[in-house]
């Protein structure tokens, strides 16, 4: 069965893979285009430099071009091709890219290789991106429509194991739907069904060619595959990946559409070489996305798969700062790539760990397609190993501790970075055979404490032990391994002159600051020693010296030497890793002993880490008192409230009017309001507006009582109920809501007219009784208790004591006449 189109987009994907990897590891290399492979060539200093980062591997992508792919599937191809080969993390990679399909007319080649093997550093990777394009123009003329899986991995292993090293992962990826197809190709018989049987027996031999070359082979499925066929080829080759781990063994991969190549084949191929893949986060420009990278990662690249090439993309590390696309900063490597393409990256040695920022731009019209962000990495750690004794006895058994930190020298202590981890001790010398010890962090044995990221094992030196010694650590996890430095120690033959014992102060320390130690050393030798003491597995300008840096022990003597851990101002906080050794300098350089630092650098504190207690108490007590003042306030504030007053206009001769003051009209406490004697109407109080001509004053003291200002007068106080002459046969009486007299009608009152108001121009009215419609000005209008005014008669037999503001009738109701007259002066919100 022919592949279908999506088997397509696979075979693109992994091809951009193949890019990627030769991309990634190349040294300089020729220009695009050229026959002959890419090849580095470097000093012996670069080369060592290089060393130092991730672990290299030599793969094949291998991509099924047995049917014609749709326009949207090539795009996807390659731009997955490109994903992949701006992803790889090691300079030292190399790879191939092929494409194929059958051969069954002449001139038909059933293998095309459009990538030769190719380094794949910066020069590799933009190599790779061009020839991985040709996988696009397939040319039926050269190529048949068939599935020929024998003739591609043969083509694919011829490539890998030619002058590679030995030591170097070796992986083929395969897209295809997994379904031979060799019918129409004479090469494998006479007929259809003695072709596909011919095909079948050659495609074991190559998978057992794999086995016996230590070549992983990892399919990948589009479409409608034959997982059968993809699960047999997965492991019918090498099946012991770069570590001893499930998720390390070959295994098929099946995709249920194109959109998810990029995804997928990151994660594949992060488990073929050993490193893992952070998903980062998902956006439309302008937008900020970010992916965090653990503390364990020492390689790594940032990938964003943006599709369109006018977005921009800019990097920020997890302090917040900007980062160079290229060069040096803050003591990381980048490199960043593909910025003209659909996928650009940034390769960084050395990564801050934490939370990166790639902040997105893109022009009007760019801003459509959503932009995916991911990290693969890997973590190459440092092993710092002890051995206690340091210098053992052949038949003697010692106690093996590891700990582990990054080139930055981040000491590793937390176990869930670790989880799965395998950690092993190996032994080598001279008079024996190399012995392996497995090492735990687990509590038990010789392990002090389980979950401190130091991994313990007991081990015996062998009988046979005559010379010097090697003791390397090992370590299998994922996406981390480690970097197979061995501990140099002597066997001790008969009894040693001279014995030391180091002791190091445990706890914290601030940067610029100091640790103390102390050397106990015992000399029976006839003669001095001169012993050496010094830092190791300490990074580069670690920023840690330790004196003295040499001990004089006299013949026959002892003593005790006080030593001194000197830290830079500049150290970075976090346990210091590395060891410090003691080393006899006349016993040809003998270890005496050795132990871990474990000092942990915390940050110089802050004022506020000093006096936080202080400035927390302060601040609780200021709290407390704007508390304490803005109850006051709002107290004041509220006694000097003059919602709910009434003033009370009276006269001779004059109907009263009243006004009420509405909550928010007495802004800071004060009332202004005015008489207006428009037009011979009757006087009636007004609130006083912007730019009126008289303007009365009326507040309320802290302490609650009135102060009244008339126009162009002095102000004086007034209790509630009091009145003031305004001049002109006129009166003002105040009237206070929250007086109790003003709240209770006095004897006799049983009409609520004196206690209501029509607010601006609203009149307060009494009726004669038997004569409806007309009003009768009688006695004192006023409140008992209020001190001032005249009051209303009592009402009448037929009087009904209705609310003045609910027409209708009875008492303080207005006949139809006056409420047609007073209509202006009624406040229907009163």
């Amino acid at each position: 069965m022919r592949n279908t189109s999506r088997t397509r987009t696979l075979a693109g994907a992994l091809l951009g893979l193949a890019a990627m990897a030769v991309t990634t590891a190349a040294g300089p290399a020729a220009a695009p285009g050229a026959s002959a492979p890419l090849a580095a060539s470097a000093p012996a200093g670069a080369r060592a430099a290089a060393a130092e980062g991730a672990d290299p591997v030599d793969f094949a992508v291998v991509v099924d071009q047995s049917k014609s792919l749709s326009a949207d599937d090539l795009a996807r191809e390659v731009e997955a091709a490109a994903l992949i080969a701006q992803g790889e993390i090691s300079e030292r990679s190399r790879a191939t890219v092929i494409g194929f399909g059958s051969s069954e007319k002449p001139g038909q080649s059933a293998v095309r290789e459009v990538c030769q093997l190719t380094v794949a550093d910066a020069v590799g990777r933009n190599h790779l991106s061009d020839c991985v394009k040709e996988l696009s123009r397939r040319d039926e003329r050269k190529m048949g429509p068939g599935t020929d899986f024998p003739a591609a991995l043969r083509q694919a292993l011829d490539r890998l194991t030619e002058d590679g090293e030995p030591a170097t992962p070796k992986v083929v990826f395969l897209l295809t739907d997994g379904r031979l197809d060799v019918r129409d190709s004479r090469a494998y018989g006479d007929d259809p069904k003695s072709r596909t049987e011919e095909a079948e027996e050659q495609l074991a031999e190559q998978l057992a060619r794999a086995r016996d070359e230590s070549v992983q082979l990892w399919p990948l499925g589009f479409g409608d595959v034959d997982r059968k066929m993809l699960t047999a080829m997965a492991a019918g080759g090498y099946r012991n990946g770069c570590a001893d781990l499930p998720s390390a063994r070959p295994r098929p991969r099946v995709l249920d559409g194109s959109a998810e190549i990029g995804k997928v084949l990151q994660e594949t191929f992060a488990a073929a070489r050993c490193a893992r893949v952070a998903q980062g986060t998902v956006g439309k420009p302008p937008a900020d996305l970010t992916v965090t990278i653990p503390e364990i990662a020492t390689d790594g690249s940032i990938t964003v798969s943006k599709h369109d090439p006018k977005v921009t993309a800019t990097y920020y590390d997890p302090r917040g700062r900007k980062v160079p696309t290229r060069g040096t900063f803050d003591g990381s490597v980048f490199e960043a790539t593909g910025q003209n393409g659909p996928v650009e990256a940034l390769r960084v040695k050395n990564p801050r760990p934490g939370t990166w920022r790639v902040h997105l731009e893109a022009p009007e019209g760019h801003r459509d397609r959503e932009v995916t962000v991911r990290a693969i990495w890997q973590g190459k750690l440092r092993s710092a190993v002890t051995l206690d004794p340091a210098s053992p006895r052949p038949g003697e058994k010692t106690v093996v501790e590891v700990r582990m930190q990054t080139r930055r020298g981040v000491v590793i202590d937390d176990p869930e970075q670790l989880e799965g981890i395998k950690v092993s001790a190996r032994l080598s010398g001279s008079g024996f055979d190399p012995v392996s010890v497995p090492l735990t962090d687990d509590g038990k044995g010789p392990d002090r404490r389980a979950g401190d990221v130091r991994f313990t094992g007991t081990l015996t030196v062998p009988d046979g032990a005559d010379g010097d010694l090697a003791l390397r650590a090992g370590m299998s996890a994922p996406g981390v391994t480690g970097d197979r430095r061995p501990l140099n120690a002597r066997v001790t033959l008969g009894t040693p002159p001279v014995k030391a014992a180091l002791t190091v102060e445990r706890g914290s320390v601030h940067p610029g600051g100091e640790v103390r130690g102390t050397l106990e050393v015992r000399n029976g030798d006839s003669t001095a020693h001169t012993l050496r003491l010094a830092l190791a597995d300490r990074p580069p300008g670690g920023g840690v010296r330790i004196t003295p840096a040499t001990v004089e022990v006299p013949a026959e003597g002892r003593r005790s030497v006080p030593l001194t851990l000197s830290l830079d101002p500049d150290v970075a906080p976090g346990e210091i890793g590395g060891r410090i050794t003691v080393a006899d300098a006349d016993d040809d350089g003998r270890v005496l002993d050795n132990s871990f630092i474990g000092v942990v650098v915390e940050p110089v504190p802050t004022l506020w880490d000093r006096w936080w207690g202080a400035f927390t108490a302060a601040a609780v007590l200021l709290l407390g008192l704007a508390a304490f003042a803005a109850v006051r306030l709002r107290a004041r504030n509220r006694r000097r409230d003059l919602t709910g007053v009434r003033l009370e206009l009276r006269g001779d001769g004059i109907r009263p009017d009243e006004l009420t003051v509405r909550s928010g009209q007495s802004s800071g406490g004060e009332f202004r309001f005015t008489v207006d004697r428009g037009r011979g109407a009757a006087p009636a109080l007004r609130r006083a507006g912007p730019g009126a001509a008289t303007v009365h004053r009326l507040r309320r003291s802290a302490s609650g009582q009135f102060l009244f200002r008339p126009d162009g007068g002095r102000e004086h106080p007034l209790s509630p109920g009091g009145s003031a002459s305004l001049g002109e046969g006129l009166e003002i009486v105040f009237h206070d809501r929250r007086s109790a007299a003003s709240r209770r009608p006095g004897p006799g009152r049983g009409s609520r007219a004196s206690r209501t108001s029509g607010g601006d121009g609203g009149r307060r009215w009494g009726r004669t009784p038997g004569r409806p419609g007309r009003t009768g000005r009688t006695g004192r209008t006023g409140r008992s208790g209020d001190g001032a005014g005249p009051v209303p008669s009592p009402p009448g037999p037929g009087d009904r004591g209705t609310d003045s503001r609910h027409p209708g009738g009875g008492e303080g109701s207005p006949s139809p006449g006056e409420r047609r007259a007073g209509a202006s002066r009624f406040d229907p919100n009163f």
